[in-house]
């Protein structure tokens, strides 16, 4: 098992910025996807964003143009740089780990390790 830390968000207004982080405790295998999963208040976790273990990324139409991940191997850390933030963004996003991660996935099983959360709240 892995555990993964989540940091980085906060309150926002609609056009804002933020920038999440997440830390692995220890150095994933090769084989191992990472992604972005955010869950709305009422609403099933969802994907965002993951990216696989060749650098390729795939993102939920909703955040493609808006959001970037990237990924500091030597730092076992996952970023989501989010911008022009709209309201329908908020909710407690959570960063994943595990083979055959897929932003098609909805709820909790879609992932073995998943981080705390770290929650997002745009205002309008």
């Amino acid at each position: 098992q892995v555990q993964l830390v989540e940091s980085g968000g906060g309150s926002v207004q609609a056009g804002g910025s933020l920038r999440l982080a997440c830390v692995a405790s220890k150095v994933l295998p090769s084989s191992y996807y990472m992604g972005w999963f955010r869950q709305a208040p009422g609403k099933e976790r969802e994907g965002v964003v993951v990216i696989f273990s060749d650098g390729s990324t795939s993102y939920a139409d909703s955040v493609k143009g808006r959001f970037t991940v990237s990924k500091h191997d030597a730092k076992n850390t996952l970023y989501l740089q989010m911008m022009s933030l709209k309201p329908e963004d908020t909710g407690v996003y959570y960063c994943a780990a595990d083979l055959g991660l897929s932003i098609y996935c909805s709820g909790d099983s879609c992932s073995h390790n998943w981080g705390q959360g770290t929650q997002v709240i745009v205002s309008s």
